[in-house]
């Protein structure tokens, strides 16, 4: 569960790099400005950071990042939940930026957002700056941390936070507007009162339409079915009477004309249609009397709907739409000016409220103390010998998150009282406490690989060789990545790349490099400020190599040799 490969193209100061990564803990040197943070710039990127224009080479229409990872069984679930391809053995990303700026991302060759970037890098990579320190004197930060270290899930609560927020506007809203309430409700109440005495049903206009018109034309319609029906039967000259007259002569020829039968066939169905048309006809005549008085109910039903129409300026077919309309905007009045019942909803939205803060302020209360303990333990080998740090859960409003804040509190030495993060004054121990909390935190994630941008800043001599043997020991179970100028950090690696860049006239030209023994031996002893040949620093360097490599690690992967030109 780590990244495999990453590659870049018209990056920055990039040409092309292909770079192969293996497992456990892997140090990245160089010289100050040879490339080695513009590796973390393009993962940031890949994992949704914010795209500029800048990051383009210099006469590039656009540069070309990538990033080959092993598939976390989460990752995996977060594809299918998204709609992306699962199938594959390996996690692909790719994004390009233009020289204006624009970006385009995919996630397994489909495209992405750049919040879909953001959620899914959540679960791949953990960064961890050179000034991680900033972060822990930001209250949402520090919450966040506490609850991600005590597997803390706050979804409830916000939820329960939101509904509480939205039943106390609702209360408000209706203490604020009873009066508009009333004459609104007053209002709709009397409208639906004069339509109610009407009661449209839905398709009844169309209906009334229709019986009206068959009424007030049923002296035409009686008159025209009754010359239909004598044009069918009337004595020995109508139509079915000159039907059965032309069906028994071809009957009686039939036998001498085969060809008469399939007519007589036809003639005995036409009579038969024919005879059924006059007995509807009939039948109808028995009923088609006149009707004034149906009329002048139906003239009088009509006219009531017309005259609701035009009082509530609306087509008569609406009348029944615009009478349920009003019932339910009545329904939602009433709801809205019953204050009692609003105000039972928000006392019992602020209950569930407060039940899920307490229960996430007991989560907190629980972890604050175990976080606290590992992280002193972590601060006793980083130069902060009795040094120690506290979590203070501090009493607050009721908000989203809670109703506490949260604050780290450090003593930086034995005997010292415990201050709030931001107060303490050294910078070099703020960067060794971010790193304690860094390390402390890092073991929990979910993230497959861990990178490190210069945390070690502001230390040395034996804090350093700690940090690395804190780095090597993360990497027995993570993929560690981190960028460093000390090689009491770089000789605790169990792969150790050197980032070179060469000027000549023809441009930059930087290259990733895997050291072997040797090629370790000479870097360390350059990290060392030792000359170039030097024996004592060579020895030095080995020396440091040895010490290294007696922290435990797990077998490394194979390593490729990357090229960077700028």
């Amino acid at each position: 569960m780590a990244l495999r490969h990453l590659g870049l193209r018209d990056f920055v100061i990039v040409d092309a790099l292909e770079l192969a990564l293996g497992e456990g803990f892997t140090a990245l040197t160089g010289e100050t400005g040879a490339g080695k943070s513009i590796l973390i710039d393009a993962l940031q990127l890949l994992l949704g950071d914010r795209a500029d224009a800048l990051y383009v080479r210099e006469g590039q229409p656009r540069c070309e990042l990538s990033a080959e990872f092993d598939p976390p069984p989460p990752a995996a679930a977060w594809l299918d939940d998204n709609g992306f391809d699962v199938g594959a053995d390996a996690l692909l990303l790719r994004r390009t930026i233009d020289r204006n700026g624009k970006s385009r991302a995919w996630i397994n060759g489909s495209p992405a957002t750049m919040a879909q970037l953001r959620e899914l890098g959540d679960l791949l990579v953990d960064i961890h700056g050179q000034h991680a320190w900033q972060s822990l004197t930001r209250p949402a930060a520090v919450r966040s941390l506490l609850d991600a270290y005590g597997g803390i899930d706050t979804a409830p609560l916000t939820e329960a936070w939101q509904a509480w927020r939205h039943a106390e506007v609702a209360l408000a809203e209706a203490r604020a507007a009873q009066a508009t309430l009333t004459e609104e409700r007053d209002r709709l109440s009397w409208q639906l009162g004069e339509i109610d005495k009407l009661a449209p049903a839905v398709g009844e206009w169309d209906e009334l339409n229709a019986r009206h018109d068959r009424l007030s034309h049923a002296q035409a319609l009686a008159e025209a079915a009754q010359a239909a029906a004598e044009v069918l039967d009337v004595d020995d000259t109508g139509v079915l009477a000159q039907l059965a007259m032309a069906e028994q002569k071809l009957a009686a020829l039939a036998h001498i004309e085969p060809e008469f039968t399939a007519i007589v066939d036809v003639l005995a169905s036409s009579t038969a249609t024919a005879r059924d048309a006059a007995h509807s006809l009939h039948a109808y005549l028995r009923h088609a009397e006149p009707d004034p008085q149906a009329l002048a109910r139906l003239d009088e039903r009509l006219s009531g709907w017309h005259a609701l129409a035009r009082r509530f300026r609306r087509p008569p077919e609406e009348l029944p739409t615009l009478q349920e309309q009003w019932r339910t905007e009545l329904a939602l009045l009433q709801a809205r000016a019953d204050l009692q019942a609003l105000e039972t909803q928000a006392a019992q939205a602020r209950s569930r409220y407060m039940a899920a803060a307490d229960a996430v302020s007991r989560q907190r209360r629980q972890a604050g103390p175990r976080l606290a303990m590992e992280v002193t333990q972590a601060m006793q080998g980083l130069g902060m010998e009795g040094g120690r740090f506290e979590v203070a859960l501090q009493p607050g409003e009721p908000a989203a998150h809670g109703v506490e804040q949260v604050q780290f509190l450090v003593a930086g030495h034995a005997g010292a009282s415990a201050r709030p993060i931001e107060r303490v004054a050294s910078g070099g121990e703020l960067s060794r406490i971010a790193l304690a909390i860094a390390v402390t935190t890092s073991r929990l994630g979910e993230a497959g690989t861990l990178v490190f941008d210069e945390v070690d800043a502001g230390v040395g001599g034996a804090v350093a060789s700690t940090v690395g043997r804190l780095l090597r020991q993360l990497g027995q179970d993570r993929q560690v990545l981190c960028v460093t100028h000390l090689p009491q950090v770089a000789a605790c690696a169990d792969q150790h790349w050197r980032v070179a860049k060469l000027t000549s006239p023809g441009g930059a030209t930087s290259s990733v490099t895997p050291l072997a023994a040797e090629e370790r031996v000479a870097e360390i002893a350059r990290m060392l400020g030792a000359q170039a040949g030097s024996d004592a620093g060579r020895a030095h360097a080995v020396e440091m190599l040895q010490a290294g490599a007696a922290v435990p690690a797990p077998a490394a992967r194979g390593r490729t040799r990357s090229r960077e030109r700028a």
